[in-house]
């Protein structure tokens, strides 16, 4: 599986934990939903492609400020919950920032 898809997939399920659980929603909101839409078009316009890094890592940040301070908090709050919810990606994810 490539970096990007695979990248899409752990974005996705940290965007989903933060919105149903830590928001209360049922469903993905407005806001979460646009933030998760934003990320996918990023992460289709990485210069780097199969050898992307974790956004951590990256030298370019992509991301515009408003963007980028809404998914660090996400990040954030849904990182350590990945352990509960996503044990593989979590895993995966942190093998990768090594």
């Amino acid at each position: 599986m490539s970096k990007i898809i695979e990248g899409k997939r752990i974005v996705e399920s940290m965007v989903r934990l933060y919105c149903l659980h830590y928001e209360g929603n049922k469903e993905l909101c407005e806001d979460c939903s646009k933030l998760l839409n934003y990320a996918f078009m990023r992460l289709d316009k990485c210069p780097f492609s199969d050898n992307k890094p974790t956004c951590r890592k990256c030298t370019i940040h992509c991301y515009k400020p408003e963007m980028r301070q809404k998914i660090k908090n996400i990040m954030a709050w849904a990182g350590p919950r990945m352990f509960l919810y996503h044990p593989i990606y979590a895993v995966k994810h942190i093998i990768r920032e090594l």
